[in-house]
């Protein structure tokens, strides 16, 4: 097999000197590394000034500047690593990779494919897919209560419910308690139509889209019909006492110091708290501070807490999502420069 997986400048292409050659015999493997119509290796070269070629059995790295080189066949052994586990690459965790071999100088890829937290009902695997996703499941596992914070499309919530199913699973709690604030955005709860239950459903329906994915359609229901799984509004948990519990509170950017102290007490023998929330994307009315960032302050050094900050890097959704939250935090931190300066 020959291939020519990119053109690059006139520069890379004038490159005298010796290609970097790493082998990789299985050819299964090898078709893992280059991903589908080859865009893993291209994603490589679009982010290192190196030209790409396989011939055979080798993968042919060329470049002007062997340091760059050399660390780019660093990072594709740490591929063919993963591969050879039977692992599928994708596009979006070798740009991952990149990120964080970019920042940290190195990238232990295979210990995040290694631990997984759950199988689905058709059998695929869940798993942390970023290192921050890692320190968060492994926050959970050591702690009754974890703080997560960070931007959309990091996992918060999912994560958090896989993990709370396979507790369910292995019968450590009896029940799972996911909980949202109620926020109103432009319509008044007493106006819509129904009664309390469809008023607040659609502020619970995101997180139907998790346990679908992670047991099937009936056995979800079914649970939510025993109350093995219930969803509740957050004014809902006054007064009561969650034993045995796996207890998520969701979006919880949005609740008040006082509603956040309200549901962290209804805290349980035998219980895990979970917490998730994104302090960029508060929608309570102006003048009313979050219970989450209040809570850092409160909670920082209390023995048996830990807080899990996640960022862009863990995006795990649509590259342009990661786009997104880069653009927002370029835009937030510029409009707070400027604000200081007026």
């Amino acid at each position: 097999m020959m291939s020519s997986l990119s053109s690059k400048d006139e520069a890379i292409n004038r490159e005298g000197s010796r290609p970097e050659i790493l082998v990789v015999a299985d050819e299964k493997v090898l078709e893992k590394i280059l991903g589908q119509r080859d865009e893993n290796i291209r994603a490589v070269e679009e982010r290192f000034p190196v030209r790409i070629t396989v011939r055979g059995d080798e993968i042919q790295v060329h470049g002007p500047d062997i340091e760059v080189v050399k660390q780019v066949v660093k990072f594709l052994e740490q591929l063919v690593e993963v591969a050879e586990k039977g692992y599928r690459l994708t596009p979006a965790e070798v740009k991952y990779g990149m990120n964080v071999m970019t920042e940290g100088g190195k990238v232990d890829l295979l210990s995040i494919y290694e631990e997984i937290i759950y199988l689905t009902s058709r059998g695929k695997p869940v798993r942390p897919r970023t290192a921050g996703q890692k320190k968060y499941i492994e926050a959970i596992k050591r702690n009754d209560v974890v703080f997560v914070i960070g931007p959309a499309g990091t996992g918060k919530t999912y994560l958090a419910v896989a993990m709370a199913v396979a507790a369910l699973k292995a019968s450590a709690i009896s029940r799972i308690v996911l909980v949202r604030p109620v926020v109103e955005a432009g319509e008044r709860l007493g106006f819509l139509p129904g009664d309390v239950k469809e008023k607040v459903e659609p502020y619970l329906r995101p997180l139907y889209d998790a346990f679908f994915d992670l047991l099937s359609p009936e056995r979800f229901m079914k649970y939510l019909e025993k109350n093995v799984i219930e969803l509740a509004p957050l004014a809902y948990m006054r007064g009561r006492t969650l034993n045995d519990s796996f207890i998520i509170l969701d979006e919880a950017q949005n609740t008040t110091p006082e509603q956040m102290k309200m549901f962290l007490t209804r805290m349980g023998f035998g219980s895990k708290v979970v917490v998730t929330g994104d302090i960029t994307q508060i929608d309570l009315p102006p003048g009313k501070e979050s219970g989450l960032k209040v809570v850092q302050n409160v909670l920082e050094k209390v023995a048996g807490i830990e807080f899990v900050w996640l960022t862009n890097y863990d995006v795990v959704r649509h590259d342009m999502v990661q786009r997104i939250v880069e653009a927002y935090e370029v835009y937030e931190k510029k409009r707070g420069n400027d604000q200081q300066l007026s």
